[in-house]
């Protein structure tokens, strides 16, 4: 029987999945585990729920009981049934990394979970039983530098001489409406410079992408401020390694692993002070926070691209000192064993 039980039952591939999968990957490596639900690039086969709860009967060889660890409110309520109402001898891990207070009921499943994990301190601060604090880290063998950025952006075939990205969801609380502001603040004095907004616009929010090119075209800068949707996951490092800045200005975020993939990959952000981005920066050394402005995001852009200092080598020790995959993995693990010897 698995000894450790990691849900996805979203069939978007969003940041939770994202993170979701970056440790699961880490985990086969220590754990006999089961993923269940939805696929994860690179992770094991998942099992249905129903299959999954079967396998959760019984206790795994070696241990009192398995782990569920989720991440959302239904796959909470799921191992809370199986757990509370079947009887089935589990113990539920919740991951939490948003930076406000949960709303009424998702703050009564977090009440019923043994063990809680915070992404940063200012999540803590919103769950009443955080076990531990542990931040998001990166692959930082899929997120790897270019050996050529220069050639790796030409490869990628948008024009100009580089890039630079909003990547993430199109909607106003992530400020894709302040970057293409910025976007337009800026491009017209750089005609060497492109860039992308990389993306998916669910159909409530299609009306404000499309203010957003007709805006764009209005410019006349149509073919340097691209809109070329939401790019998979297996293709998104490709892409990152090739920038040469990548801009997150969301008005809110809980956590925000775009910059640090970047990071990873060599390459600096501008961001707002929202997630965990002034943490990132490194106290501003591999990037900028700034307001949550267009004119104070262009200026940091112009700012950053115009210093003589490759920031490629700082960006990625930063990534691989502070924020790897492995840290994350490791702080998940001792939550895990603590669990099992009884001591949470």
């Amino acid at each position: 029987m698995p000894e450790l039980f990691v849900t996805n039952y979203n069939a978007r591939f969003t940041g939770v999945s994202a993170t979701a999968g970056n440790v699961l990957r880490q985990q086969v490596k220590r754990f006999d585990v089961a993923l269940v639900g939805q696929a994860l690039p690179g992770c094991p086969t998942p099992l249905s729920r129903k299959a999954a709860h079967q396998h959760s009967m019984r206790p795994p060889i070696d241990r009192p009981f398995s782990i569920w660890h989720v991440r959302r409110n239904p796959e909470m309520r799921s191992a809370l049934w199986l757990r509370d109402v079947r009887g089935v001898p589990i113990k539920i891990v919740f991951t939490s990394a948003a930076q406000r207070l949960h709303s009424l009921y998702p703050r009564w499943l977090i009440s019923r979970m043994d063990a809680v994990i915070a992404t940063s301190r200012k999540a803590a601060s919103f769950v009443p039983n955080t076990s531990a604090i542990v931040p998001h880290g990166v692959d930082t063998e899929v997120f790897a530098p270019a050996e050529d950025r220069n050639a790796a952006w030409t490869a990628l075939g948008f024009g100009g001489k580089r890039g630079i990205a909003s990547i993430g969801r199109i909607r106003p609380e992530k400020g894709t409406d302040i970057f293409v502001d910025a976007m337009l603040r800026f491009l017209p004095d750089h005609p060497e410079t492109v860039g992308l907004v990389l993306g998916r616009a669910t159909p409530p929010y299609r009306p404000f992408l499309n203010k957003l090119k007709a805006k764009v075209i209005a410019a006349g800068l149509g073919d340097r401020l691209l809109f070329p949707g939401e790019i998979s996951a297996e293709k998104l490092p490709s892409i990152v390694r090739a920038l040469s800045l990548i801009v997150h200005l969301p008005r809110y975020e809980g956590y925000g692993m775009t910059p640090l993939e970047g990071l990873s990959a060599g390459v600096p952000f501008v961001a707002t002070d929202t997630g965990y981005y002034r943490s990132f920066s490194a106290d501003g050394q591999v990037g900028a926070i700034v307001p949550t402005q267009a004119e104070a995001a262009a200026k940091a852009v112009q700012d950053l691209l115009n210093r003589p200092v490759d920031f490629g080598a700082a960006a990625r020790a930063v990534a691989l000192e502070r924020f790897s995959i492995k840290g994350e993995a490791d702080g998940i693990s001792a939550v895990y064993d603590a669990l099992w010897r009884g001591d949470i």
